[in-house]
């Protein structure tokens, strides 16, 4: 399952969290303003900004939700077939 990093009243978070939905791309969401960890953990990585879109430890989509946004209905099959299960 991805992990979508995000904050409270970021509507590119909301945008990524809603196309994920509607691509039905299983995800959890982490607010990094509510999990002091969690923001330690994007900081660390070298990002400045959410959302941030991970799967494993690894950033999946580079560029957040304009990334995301940018990924052809073939590429956002593949991303929902390899981390549904």
């Amino acid at each position: 399952m991805l992990t979508v990093y995000s904050k409270a009243d970021c509507k590119f978070c909301d945008r990524a969290k809603t196309l994920l939905t509607m691509k039905n791309i299983p995800f959890k969401e982490v607010r990094v303003d509510q999990d002091p960890d969690a923001r330690q953990l994007i900081i660390s990585q070298g990002h400045r900004t959410v959302p941030q879109i991970y799967q494993n430890g690894q950033l999946v989509v580079e560029g957040g939700y304009q990334g995301l946004s940018q990924l052809s209905d073939i590429e956002l099959e593949k991303l929902r077939n390899s981390y549904a299960s």
